[in-house]
């Protein structure tokens, strides 16, 4: 093995998403020296297709599938997911990690205070956007702005570059933090896959690496692993930790569309507006998906005669809050099934995503097939990790979507911060 310049750091933070560059940051803000390890690149965000795919939808890379063929999308760079999100800002449910003994609040507020976190001004929300929450409102749901995490003085209208990474840098993403962290002397190497965590006397004192086919050891009186909720329990696993990878969740959601004759848009923020239906388990928002993208699912389910139709396209997203289930294997295949409950909710959210549609004018109407995002629960709080996010092996703490200890169904990105600013207080304490 070939150590990395046979350097101790203070931590090795593993993966670059919103709550490894938390950690990264803060501890490196304090003074800490950190190396980050990413398995992605850190090539300049250009906001092209063939940037987007790479990161995000390559099989068996970015893209996995289910037993169902349901597509399971996460991103592999620098910035993790982030780079490609719609950039909402949901807080998270406080009760829920109260009840296990961890206060979000201070990490929350501070996250609040220091993000650009607003409804989109009037002039960022699209035509078929603007028509989804007319029609909504008149019929009585409570759709509305929401709230983004944008810098809306370098945004531009009638750009649809969220899905596929924003060219220019309006939209935060986690490589923000990176670069803060870079700049207080942190260290990052990219193309570098971790792939266990080197324990002696249940204590982490470093991590073993693939770096360009090279194996190499870098070590650390800390380690923090936020590759996130799909490649943290490979790396549990691997490390000794074999409970990790178990009842998960992983936010599945279709699109909903229906065409108009009066109205034009296409290239729209996404996500601008919407409504959070708790009490019946799933978030309706609009989407707007890019024309690739929308051509993409159009003709999955063999919607041909609506393939160009996106500008004049009403496109709805149901994102269910899925119930806790399925395993990872080893190697990070997902093994998990659609409950018939999850399948009632879609159909229930299809049935009042169509009544909007039909009251805004819409014809045509048709739903996607299934994908999936945010997977996580894989190292839960009180489960794999404790209160202070640390694993049974001492020095060693995961942070990101994996220890949420619950079914979710929201946008995680802000509690994954918040969680990062209260782990990096632990560890510096």
């Amino acid at each position: 093995m070939k150590g990395h310049n046979t350097s101790v750091f203070d931590a090795v933070v593993v993966g670059s998403g919103p709550g490894g560059a938390t950690v990264a940051r803060e501890l490196s803000l304090k003074g800490k020296k950190v190396l980050i390890l990413e398995w992605g690149d850190n090539a300049p965000i250009r906001g092209t297709i063939g940037q987007a795919i790479r990161m995000a939808a390559l099989p068996g890379r970015g893209m996995l599938f289910t037993n169902e063929l349901l597509g399971l999308a996460r991103g592999i760079t620098t910035g993790g997911s982030s780079v490609v999100f719609y950039a909402t800002a949901i807080r998270p449910p406080l009760d829920v990690f109260r009840s296990r003994g961890v206060d979000l609040s201070p990490g929350l507020e501070e996250a609040w205070r220091e993000l650009p976190i607003a409804p989109l001004h009037d002039e960022l929300i699209g035509p078929l956007s603007r028509r989804l929450m007319e029609s909504a409102g008149d019929l009585g749901y409570d759709w509305k702005k929401l709230d983004k995490m944008v810098y809306q003085e370098k945004c531009r209208p009638e750009c649809d570059k969220c899905v596929t990474g924003c060219p220019y840098d309006a939209k935060w993403n986690a490589r923000m933090f990176i670069e803060e962290a870079i700049g207080s002397g942190a260290t990052l190497l990219t193309g570098a896959r971790v792939r266990r965590v080197l324990v002696e006397n249940r204590k982490a004192f470093g991590v073993e690496y693939q770096r360009y086919g090279t194996s190499h050891q870098a070590f650390a009186s800390c380690i923090v692993i936020s590759a996130g909720g799909l490649g943290t329990p490979v790396i549990l696993r691997a490390s000794g930790i074999k409970a990790a990878g178990n009842d998960f969740f992983f936010d599945p959601l279709i699109g909903v569309f229906g065409t108009v004759r009066d109205v034009k848009g296409g290239n729209e923020f996404p996500m601008a507006c919407g409504v959070h239906m708790e009490d019946e388990g799933y978030m309706m928002t609009d989407l707007g998906w890019a024309g690739w993208l929308y051509r993409i699912f159009t003709a999955e389910v063999f919607r041909f005669d609506r393939l160009f139709s996106q500008a004049r396209t009403l496109q709805i997203m149901i994102k269910v809050k899925d119930t806790l289930g399925g395993s990872l294997t080893d190697a990070g295949g997902v093994r998990k099934k659609l409950s018939e409950e999850e399948k009632k909710k879609f159909k229930r959210g299809y049935g009042q995503a169509k009544k909007i549609l039909e009251n805004a004018g819409a014809r045509n109407i048709f739903r996607s097939w299934y994908v999936a995002t945010h997977p996580g629960g894989t190292a839960k709080i009180g489960d794999v990790v404790d209160a202070d996010l640390k694993t049974e092996f001492d020095d060693l703490y995961v942070c990101d979507c994996s220890v949420i200890p619950e079914a979710w169904g929201l946008p995680p990105v802000l509690t994954l911060i918040a969680l990062g600013k209260r782990l990096a207080k632990h560890l510096s304490a």
